[in-house]
């Protein structure tokens, strides 16, 4: 087991400023749903092809959560592993990696629903895609949507928003499995104690696993891959370019 024991008695300045961050835009996603605005339609990512796309998107869906639950488990995460990260790396570094991984996340989200769409609109006339197009997000914010499954699910590709810290906290949670590998992580369940590059291989084998089997989901299973993803490759190039990054 590797012996680390950083100074942990206050939160580092980049990881306590994305929590707080990340609990105020929670706070006005209620506030602003009193007043009728869905928040989360609008920094919220949707797929290049809908309608309510727009390029900040890319970022802005990084602080939004479904719910209370959703946040809470993503700020434990960051809390636990990603205040070490930024003891070790420095705030600087730690940012960049952060909001890599963030944006690599989205990157390979979009590509794996670039070929669901694909697929889907084969399948469709462009009559029936161009209503979708134009009439989707409407019939969805009614809670509703198409009887024709074709239809139905390229409504549900290009309305239903993608928001979430959660790539960018899988990962943080890669990167404290590739720089200390050997420090035992206790499971609550079950609850028993697993070396950090096991439980790791774990979490990114169950994500594949649950994003082949389970397409449609509400879960995006390949932007918690795509955060791994990217934190693989950026530790990997600073480890080639910077002498004793580790």
């Amino acid at each position: 087991m590797q012996n680390f024991r950083p100074n942990l008695s206050s939160i580092p300045p980049v990881v306590k400023n994305l929590i707080i961050i990340n609990v105020l835009m929670l706070l006005a996603t209620y506030i602003m749903s009193m007043q009728g605005i869905e928040l989360s339609r609008i920094l919220g990512l949707h797929y290049i092809a809908s309608p309510k796309f727009e390029p900040y998107q890319i970022v802005s869906h990084m602080f939004m959560h479904g719910g209370f639950t959703h946040l809470l488990f993503n700020m434990f995460a960051l809390w636990m592993f990603g205040r070490i990260l930024e003891s070790v790396w420095g705030p600087r570094r730690f940012f960049i990696y952060y909001f890599a991984t963030g944006l690599g996340a989205a990157v390979l989200h979009t590509f794996v629903n670039w070929i669901e769409y694909q697929s889907v609109t084969s399948q469709m006339s462009p009559e029936q895609i161009d209503l979708v197009l134009q009439n989707g997000a409407n019939i969805w914010m009614q809670g509703k949507n198409y009887t024709d499954p074709l239809m139905g699910k390229l409504n549900l590709l290009l309305n239903v928003p993608t928001v979430g810290a959660s790539g960018a906290v899988f990962g943080v949670l890669l990167g404290f499995g590739m720089l200390f590998p050997n420090t035992q992580l206790m499971l609550l369940f079950p609850p028993i104690p697993i070396k950090a590059k096991y439980f790791v291989i774990g979490y990114g084998l169950i994500e594949l696993y649950l994003g082949l089997s389970r397409p449609g989901s509400n879960v995006a299973h390949f932007a918690h891959l795509g955060g791994m993803l990217f934190g693989y490759l950026l530790i990997r190039y600073w480890n080639k370019n910077t002498r004793n990054f580790y």
